[in-house]
């Protein structure tokens, strides 16, 4: 697939050879053929020029370029009507089947282009000079599909801050915890009821407004009266009740069973409660109750637990990819069979959900609220071939004609409150779906009393036995697992929820690493082994980096074979709650069994719409290709130098000196000037920070005791590493006056910080002298050359980093064991390409000298970093990509999924084990 950079410079040079083309000497073929190839499509293999199908009114026409279930083409002269070119087009439609009816209509004079899309009812119009700004609109030609979700409503942002004002003025005045929450439940239903159709238009407004004294002393009684009210059937309440509480419905579902104590109102306090009142909540959609809640539960309470209430527009990337594409592709291919569309409807009535970390049930709410609008399209599209002398619908009782109901939905929750808002939320999504099913077939559609509910229970759902409290995986009813588990990364977790992982992974070697949200990938995984149930979570981004992804995806291989059916690579999550707290997150689509055709969805930028792609297969780093485990080896794959850690002074800052202290020391005893050298550490090192330490590998006892201030700073390194409780530090204590490691090197070397920030283009690396010490915070390489720092420092290694590597918050955290030692080296690069790397390196080095005073933390930010440095860089870029291949690197993506390859072609068993040195790659050279 061509990159959008490659397809709009063919779009330039398509117009410069189509704009000045008369029409007498212009050929349509050869104009469509050539359009075609900017999109990187040969055109003959996909579609074919001069279709003969009949027209409307049975008479046989040629399609002037026809893509079965793509799109037509119809071209005319220069300056003709393309309005009657479209008409043509549509004339064609009735000769064609309904798996060859296309998605688009292209019209075009050469000079015009006209694009329709028929399933979005858009259109659009430009002149041919414009076309390199309008190729995304022909993305169905390149491969580049992209999936446009709905944004979230202002509307539904406002109702949450309403309610957080109410929420905000009951507790200042004392009321409080569970009686709180469950208040601003019942007090939401009421809302939604008065202007969604389940109370007479605006009665509780009007209850509030009318019988209630406008200082609010009353109001908290009121409304408890109200509470009973609609707790109980209208057979069994009092008969000398007021007519406006009588007429207000029984509702049930225990919504407002449980006995409270009366709020205390005032005036601010019923004002705030009349402003919800008085907003239109038709409009408001049920997922906005985990907004509210998000904007008013105490924030670090919220934080502990994970909770992260999500937008539609991203829920509708996880459960499109999980069932409700498939959904809607069988229903557009059963439109005009009534037999298929009922046995598609059917299906849909056998299908079950399950959400185990459903906090407020956003996810179980959208998917809820996606089926029965497609429930609605079957029945109308029943109701349609019924007309054409078929059975159609058998039921003019709209009641009757659904087949889906929030019996369907179960959720596991740890939080009592969102469970109780999740029941409620879903109830008022199913009466929202009944009232837009009336609207469809007429009559008046109201479940009530509410019975047979959702199923949330209220529980640790990594502590529960899914299959035997939730799922009954014997049944013939077909289940999906979905959500967003909290997103608590392995250095966040207390230490109950690191040994619940630890159990789950049955102390696997390294689960002590993984985030909190692999407990339910695992919990999902036993469940679904041997079964037809798919999953689908979304998960932060550090499940599909670093070491994590090797543990996870070799403990699901091997132990259940899952396979990734979807997966979304990182894009930013954000949610509808104040201060939009966003994460960098994916989504990954799994099962026990594999599937033909498996959808990857990448983006340009993480906030952008994604782009979707088909592919054999998608590994756990979120690529396309073969599952692939890169694991911690003690050794590099390839022939190249060996790295290893700095030297850990282990020596509680008593080795250590400042500028000053290493000033005072060499005034106060000359002789220990020899034994000062500097000392650099990560940070030092990136930012030209000066730093020295005591080096004193080797010192003759006689000459250490000259010195009496050092003598004191040996002997308190001394007490320091007694007092350790670690036996390995304990043990150091017998040579006090050198650092635990003294690897330092007699001649220049190579220095890698282990951690970086992760907003840097490359991770600045370089060359230090002997007179330097680096400390364990930097990784360091003795017999580096300038051909392994220019190949450490490119393009391409560093699309390596960015996903084999582990983070420190969001900054890389440089492995050699994980990240360096598994790197794929240039098999096949020639002497004279390794010599282009090396003129390329110094050229980096030379350039960076050059900037005289000036630290790598100056010269690698990505704004100041300067246009030299930034050119010698993208020089040597080509020279390390010139080692690999001789055809350019497109995307990182393709780098990543190229060094896979090589890596798997490396390694036996995808990488699981390492590989038998006889086996490696140029073992005999040096690289």
């Amino acid at each position: 697939m061509l990159s959008l950079s490659e397809i709009r410079r063919r779009s330039v040079e398509f117009v410069q050879q189509w704009k000045d083309e008369s029409s007498e000497d212009a050929e349509a073929k050869t104009f469509w053929d050539a359009f075609f190839q900017v999109f990187g499509q040969n055109r003959r293999q996909i579609a074919r020029y001069e279709k003969l199908v009949m027209k409307a009114g049975s008479k046989a026409g040629y399609i002037d370029l026809f893509w079965p279930s793509v799109c037509i083409v119809e071209h005319k002269s220069r300056g003709k009507d393309l309005d009657r070119a479209f008409m043509q087009a549509l004339d064609y439609f009735p000769g064609l089947t309904a798996e060859q009816l296309p998605r688009y209509v292209i019209v075009s004079d050469f000079a015009r282009i006209r694009l329709y899309d028929l399933d979005e009812k858009t259109q659009d119009e430009f002149v041919l000079e414009e076309l390199p700004e309008k190729t995304h609109l022909f993305g169905f030609i390149s491969g580049y599909v992209q999936r446009k979700f709905r944004d979230e409503d202002p509307v539904n942002v406002k109702a949450a801050e309403l309610m957080g004002h109410l929420h905000d003025a009951l507790k200042d005045s004392g009321y409080t915890g569970h009686p709180l929450e469950v208040f601003l439940v019942r007090i939401l239903f009421c809302l939604f009821a008065d202007d969604a159709g389940i109370f007479p238009r605006d009665q509780f407004v009007t209850f509030i407004d009318s019988k209630t004294r406008e200082d609010g002393l009353d109001v908290g009684s009121q409304i408890s009266l109200l509470f009973q009210i609609l707790n109980t059937p209208e057979d069994m309440r009092h008969a000398n009740l007021d007519d406006e509480l009588k007429s207000f419905p029984y509702v049930n579902g225990d919504l407002f069973s449980e006995p409270l104590p009366i709020p205390t109102f005032d005036s601010t306090t019923r004002g705030a409660l009349l402003k919800c009142a008085y907003f239109d909540w038709t409009n408001v959609s049920p997922a906005v109750f985990g907004a509210m809640f998000q904007s008013v539960m105490d924030p670090v309470k919220r934080r502990n637990i994970g909770a992260h209430y999500t937008s539609e527009r991203n829920i509708l990337k996880v459960i499109s990819g999980l069932f409700l594409d498939a959904l809607t592709e069988e229903f557009e291919k059963s439109k005009n069979s009534e037999s298929m569309l009922r046995a598609l409807h059917t299906r849909m009535s056998d299908m079950r959900f399950l959400d185990p970390s459903c906090g407020c049930g956003n996810f179980l709410v959208v998917t809820y609220k996606e089926l029965r609008l497609l429930e609605i399209k079957i029945l109308k599209q029943i109701e349609k071939v019924g007309n054409k002398g078929r059975r159609g619908l058998q039921s003019t009782d709209v009641s009757t004609l659904s087949r889906l109901s929030v019996h369907a939905m179960h959720g596991i929750e740890i939080e009592e409150f969102p469970a109780r808002i999740a029941e409620v939320a879903l109830w008022l999504m199913d009466h929202q779906m009944n009232v837009e099913m009336a609207e469809a077939f007429g009559g008046y559609f109201v479940r009530l009393p509410l019975t047979d509910g959702p199923t949330i229970r209220n529980t640790d759902a990594l502590e529960l036995n899914w299959k035997s409290e939730v799922i009954n995986t014997d049944a013939d009813a077909q289940w999906f697992i979905l959500g967003n588990p909290p997103f608590i990364g392995s250095k966040m977790m207390i230490e109950q929820q690191r040994a619940q992982i630890k159990k789950l992974f049955s102390n696997t070697p390294g689960s002590g690493v993984l985030d909190y949200v692999t407990g339910w990938y695992q919990k999902a995984a036993a469940l679904i082994h041997g079964t037809n149930i798919t999953c689908a979570f979304v998960s932060t981004n550090s499940i599909s980096q670093g070491e994590q992804v090797g543990i996870l995806w070799k403990f699901f291989t091997q132990k259940y074979g899952i396979k990734i059916h979807f997966a979304h690579r990182t894009f930013r999550w954000s949610n509808e709650g104040k201060g939009v707290a966003a994460v960098h997150c994916v989504i990954v689509g799994f099962g026990c069994y594999d599937r033909d055709t498996k959808y990857l969805y990448d983006y340009e930028s993480v906030d952008g719409d994604p782009v979707r792609q088909v592919v054999l297969s998608i590994n756990g780093y979120l690529t396309a290709g073969e599952q692939i485990l890169i694991l911690s080896r003690p050794s590099p794959v390839c022939n190249v130098p060996a790295m290893m850690f700095g030297n850990m002074p282990l020596d509680g800052g008593h080795l250590l000196l400042t500028p000053d202290e290493r000033n005072e020391l060499v005034r106060a005893e000359p002789i220990a000037a020899q034994y000062i050298k500097k000392c650099i550490g990560a940070w030092e090192f990136i930012n030209s920070v000066d730093r020295y330490c005591l080096w004193m590998k080797g010192i003759a006892p006689s000459e250490l005791r000259k010195m009496p201030i050092v003598m004191k700073r040996v002997e308190e390194v001394k007490q320091f590493r007694l007092a350790s409780i670690a036996p390995s530090t304990r043990e150091h204590a017998d040579r006090p006056w050198e650092f635990r490691d003294t690897r330092h090197p007699d001649h220049n070397y190579f220095v890698c910080p282990r951690v970086s920030s992760e907003n840097r283009l490359y991770i600045p690396i370089g060359f230090v002298g002997d007179d330097i010490v680096t400390s364990d915070s930097n990784l360091m390489i003795h017999d580096a050359t300038e051909y392994h720092f220019g190949v450490l420092s490119s393009t391409m290694h560093m699309a390596w980093v960015r996903q084999v590597c582990g983070r420190l918050k969001s900054d890389y955290r440089y492995s050699k064991d994980l990240v360096y030692n598994n790197y794929p080296w240039p098999a096949n690069a020639t002497e004279t390409m390794k010599e282009a790397v090396i003129e390329k390196a110094k050229a980096v080095l030379q350039v960076r000298s050059s900037h005289h005073g000036q630290s790598l933390a100056d010269l690698y930010h990505q704004t100041t970093m300067p246009a030299d440095l930034r050119k010698a860089h993208q020089a040597l870029d080509k020279a390390v990509d010139l080692c690999y291949r001789k055809e350019p690197f497109k995307t990182e993506r393709e780098r990543v999924e190229y060094l896979f390859e090589i890596y798997r072609k490396l390694t036996v068993g995808f990488g699981v084990e390492a590989v038998n040195k006889s086996k490696r790659i140029n073992t005999k050279k040096q690289l």
